[in-house]
């Protein structure tokens, strides 16, 4: 064995012993460029599958780069954020919901290099996602997805109960959900603390009446005679027409009622279509046929102040925090290229759109013509949350409340009159709004 002379080793050793011991370890001579990405436990398995068993491997064969992938209870994912960075330590990405980057903002880095490649290569992205991920003329997170909420319906029990075609007002879905409910396939819906669902459901409620949290100006207009007159429906449509117990469910909890034949309807992102389809030998109908064969889609219907609609956004942030921001900066623009992404986006089968345009073109948007609804779902998406104004930090932090959708669940369990429960949420908004 060759010798080694202590004047080699100080050579090879870079800062000599100094170095060593000033850092307080051992000298590292090959080091794992490892990023840890957090998201959400997704609601196509086979999605997660691609990130670790398909883009795992890819990425570290392209770049080098050693990919953990963690999911969690997206539920959680604010909290576990918010611990990361109090503590300074955690994940490289975080998958965050919405406006949530608004909220964390100043502990990202700035992947604006990223989000305008990709907009570029891929026909722009679209407005409501730059709205949810940009701050301050700068993009703090990338835009991954976009789920659009649509509600799955039984064809036959709505044709049963005399309806031809999906309602499209709210007062002829109140009047058919009081027949379905007589013949006991009541409609679904959560109107529980959860991310998901709830919101998407209860803001375009508003929307539709005519109600608002907030002005143009950002002043707290909740409580009008529009929004009280919104929570005095649902309550009357909840009671007549709703499986009552909706109000304690979370995301997950109205597709396991599909699928197991005790609701009619739900709005929802496709993942009961695609569970029903992926599992056609499981899921049946009450004649035995596959259920996704009785699966329909339609948006919500509309109110005297027209439709609207809200689709969950899913969007990247790199940490300041992190170790090896370049590395997390690389995978994203690695993950968000064509041929990249499309082995993810493909598997959603269009539970989750892209967040640009170009995806709107894919041709597995002709393989199925049930899913032809979610093609542009994302692409309509006008109004925000915060609507009259931005969906800002304070915007984000009355969605992280939950506070619109608790003020229709207090109306719709009686535990409060629907004038009282606007009250209420107006005053919640109001201690944000100051």
């Amino acid at each position: 064995m060759a010798r080694i002379t202590r004047r080699k080793f100080l050579q090879y050793s870079g800062a000599g012993m100094a170095g060593i011991l000033a850092s307080h370890r051992a000298p590292v001579f090959a080091q794992a460029n490892t990023v840890h990405i957090v998201r959400w436990n997704d609601f196509v398995p086979a999605a997660d599958k691609v990130l670790r068993e398909v883009f795992a491997p890819e990425v570290q064969k392209a770049l080098g780069i050693k990919l953990n992938v963690e999911t969690i209870n997206a539920n959680d994912i604010p909290a576990r954020a918010t611990a990361s960075i109090q503590s300074g330590n955690g994940p490289d990405i975080f998958m965050l919901l919405n406006n949530y980057p608004h909220l964390y903002a100043s502990a990202a880095v700035d992947v604006s290099s990223v989000a305008e490649e990709v907009g570029k290569a891929q026909g722009g992205i679209y407005d409501a996602s730059a709205q949810l991920n940009k701050v301050g003329g700068k993009w703090v997170s990338v835009p991954w997805s976009v789920v659009p909420a649509m509600i799955a319906y039984r064809k036959s029990w709505f044709e049963e109960a005399g309806a031809k075609t999906f309602p499209k007002t709210w007062q002829e879905y109140h009047a058919l959900g009081k027949k379905l409910k007589a013949a006991k396939h009541p409609i679904g819906q959560t109107l529980g603390n959860t991310f998901g669902d709830a919101p998407t459901f209860t803001y375009p409620f508003l929307w539709s009446f005519g109600g608002q949290e907030v002005d143009a100006k950002g002043k707290v207009v909740l409580n009008s005679k529009e929004t009280v007159e919104s929570v005095r429906f649902m309550a009357a449509f909840w009671k007549d027409a709703h499986d009552e117990g909706g109000l304690a469910w979370d995301d997950s909890n109205n597709n396991r009622a599909f699928l197991s034949g005790d609701i009619s309807a739900s709005l929802n992102g496709a993942s009961i279509y695609v569970a029903a389809l992926n599992g056609a030998d499981k899921f049946k109908t009450d004649k035995g046929a596959p259920l996704h064969t009785d699966i329909l889609h339609a948006p919500l219907p509309a109110g005297p102040k027209g439709a609207h609609a809200y689709h969950t956004a899913f969007n990247h942030m790199v940490m300041k925090y992190s170790k090896n921001a370049k590395g997390a900066i690389e995978f994203l623009r690695w993950a968000h290229k064509k041929e990249n992404y499309e082995k993810w986006f493909t598997v959603q089968k269009g539970f989750a759109v892209g967040p640009t345009r170009e995806w709107e073109k894919h041709a597995m948007w002709k393989n199925d013509p049930v899913m032809a609804p979610f093609r542009t779902g994302a692409a309509a998406q006008k109004r925000l949350m915060g609507y009259a104004s931005q969906p800002d930090k304070k915007a984000a932090e009355g969605w992280n409340k939950f506070i619109v959708t608790v003020m229709y669940a207090q109306a719709c369990s009686g535990k409060m009159k629907p004038e009282e429960a606007v009250k209420w949420a107006a005053g919640e908004l109001g201690k944000i709004y100051t």
